[in-house]
C-alpha cells in the first residue's frame, strides 16, 4: 500500500468519525431519549390473590396497612417557568417603587405539590395529570429520604392521569387490588402529602362507586369516599383495609377548597389500564365514531313515542365520519355496541372508547319504532386536551 492510498484511507477516517461526532452532538443536544441504549425494565406489578378485608376487628388498628402502604407513596414537586404579561403601569416609577416588577414579562417560577404511587420497583409512578401538567421540572421525593429527578412516561388528560420514570431499582411497590373486591361501606385509607405538610393518612369508608356526570374528566367512574382528601393529595393511593391499591386520589368537591367529606378517587381498573398503555405506548389510543349524543330524558322519550329512556339520542353526526359513512343518522337512538346496552351517554363513551381503531363495530339504533344493525369502521379518537375544574369543584 502506497503512501497516496493510506493518505486516502486516512483523510476517509477523519471524515466519517467527524460525521459521526456531529452527528452525536445533535442527539444529545436535542434528542438526548434516543440515547439511552440501556434495555427498559420491564412493568411488574404485584396484583392482590385474596379479596379486600372488610376492616379491622374491634380494638385493633389500621396500622399494618399503613405501613406497608407509606412507603410506597411518593411526594411529587415540579417546577414551572411563567411569564407574567408586561403591564403599562410599570413605566410610571411611582408605580413600580410601591409594587415592585411583578408585572414586567419577566419569567417567573411557579411550584406544585401532588403524590404519587410506586407501581413497579424499577420505578415507575402513577400520578395525576394535572399535577405534572405543563411542568420544567420534576422531583420526587420517596419516603426513605431519597430525592430524584422524574420524567414523565406518557398523560391522558380524559382521564386526568400520568405516569412518571425514575431511575431507581429495587423500589417497594404497591400492590393493586382486585377489580372486584370494593363495595359500598368497606373501609379505605387515603394516603399522600396534603398541603405539603408530609406523609399523611386518613380513614373513612367507600361513599358510592361509579360517580358520572361530575364535568372533572371525560371519562368517569370514580370512587367517592369520606375519607379526607386536600390539596396535595391528588395522584396518592386510595387503598382498602388490607393495603391494597383501589384507586388514585383525584378531586373533591368543596367549597372552602379543604376537605368537606366528598372526595373523589379513580378506580384501580381504569387506572390499571391507562398505566399499561402509557408505559407500552406513551398514550392511550380509544375508539371514535363521530357522533355527539345526549341523554334520553322522559321528554324526550315521549317525543319519539318510546315506552323507555334508556338509550342515547345522536343529536349530531359528523359529516365523512365513521358513523356518517356507516349510516348512522341523527335523531337515531342508539341502543347498543356490539350488544353491549347502552344505558346513557356516559356508559355509550365509554363503549365506543374501548372499541380498537380499524375494527368493524355493530351499532344497534331504534329509528321510526324500528330496530336497525348498523356496521361501521371504528376511527381513532383524537387527542383531547385537559378539561377544566367543574364550577363549584376544585382539583387538588
Amino acid at each position: 500500500m502506497n503512501l497516496i492510498t493510506m493518505r486516502k484511507l486516512w483523510l476517509l477516517f477523519a471524515q466519517s468519525t467527524t460525521v459521526a461526532l456531529g452527528v452525536l452532538f445533535i442527539l444529545v443536544l436535542f434528542k438526548p431519549d434516543l440515547l439511552r441504549w440501556q434495555a427498559q425494565q420491564p412493568l411488574v406489578i404485584q396484583q392482590a390473590q385474596s379479596p379486600a378485608g372488610a376492616g379491622p376487628a374491634a380494638g385493633e388498628s389500621f396500622a399494618p396497612a399503613a405501613t406497608r402502604v407509606i412507603p410506597t407513596v411518593v411526594n411529587v414537586f415540579t417546577q414551572q417557568k411563567v411569564r407574567s404579561p408586561t403591564h403599562p403601569a410599570l413605566q410610571d416609577p411611582i408605580f413600580r417603587y410601591f409594587f415592585g416588577d411583578r408585572l414586567d414579562g419577566r419569567p417567573r417560577e411557579v411550584s406544585n405539590l401532588g403524590s404519587g404511587v410506586i407501581v413497579s420497583p424499577g420505578g415507575y409512578i402513577l400520578t395525576n395529570q394535572h399535577v405534572v401538567e405543563a411542568a420544567d421540572e420534576i422531583q420526587v421525593a420517596l419516603a426513605d429520604g431519597r430525592t430524584l429527578p422524574a420524567r414523565v412516561v406518557g398523560a391522558d388528560p380524559e382521564t386526568d392521569l400520568a405516569v412518571l420514570k425514575i431511575d431507581a431499582g429495587n423500589l417497594p411497590a404497591i400492590t393493586f387490588a382486585r377489580d372486584d373486591t370494593l363495595h359500598v361501606g368497606d373501609w379505605v385509607l387515603a394516603v399522600g402529602n396534603p398541603f405539603g405538610v408530609g406523609q399523611t393518612v386518613t380513614a373513612g369508608i367507600v361513599s358510592a362507586l361509579g360517580r358520572t356526570h361530575l364535568g372533572i374528566n371525560t371519562f368517569e367512574n370514580f370512587i367517592q369516599t369520606d375519607a379526607a382528601i386536600n390539596p396535595g393529595n391528588s395522584g396518592g393511593a386510595l387503598v382498602d383495609a388490607a393495603g391494597h391499591l383501589v384507586g388514585v386520589n383525584s378531586a373533591i368537591y368543596s367549597r372552602t377548597g379543604g376537605s368537606q367529606g366528598i372526595g373523589f378517587a379513580i378506580p384501580v381498573s381504569i387506572a390499571r389500564q391507562v398505566m399499561e398503555e402509557i408505559i407500552q405506548s406513551g398514550s392511550v389510543t380509544r375508539g371514535w365514531v363521530g357522533i355527539e349524543v345526549q341523554d334520553l330524558t322522559p321528554e324526550l322519550a315521549e317525543s319519539f313515542n318510546l315506552k323507555q329512556t334508556e338509550g342515547a339520542l345522536i343529536a349530531g353526526v359528523l359529516k365523512g365520519g365513521p358513523a356518517d359513512a356507516g349510516g348512522v343518522r341523527p335523531g337515531d337512538i342508539l341502543l347498543a355496541v356490539n350488544g353491549s346496552k347502552v344505558s346513557d351517554s356516559a356508559s355509550l363513551l365509554n363503549l365506543i372508547a374501548a372499541l380498537k381503531p380499524g375494527a368493524q363495530a355493530k351499532l344497534t339504533v331504534e329509528r321510526k319504532q324500528q330496530s336497525l344493525d348498523l356496521s361501521i369502521r371504528v376511527g381513532r379518537r383524537p387527542l383531547q386536551r385537559a378539561m377544566e375544574p367543574v364550577p363549584e369543584g376544585e382539583l387538588n
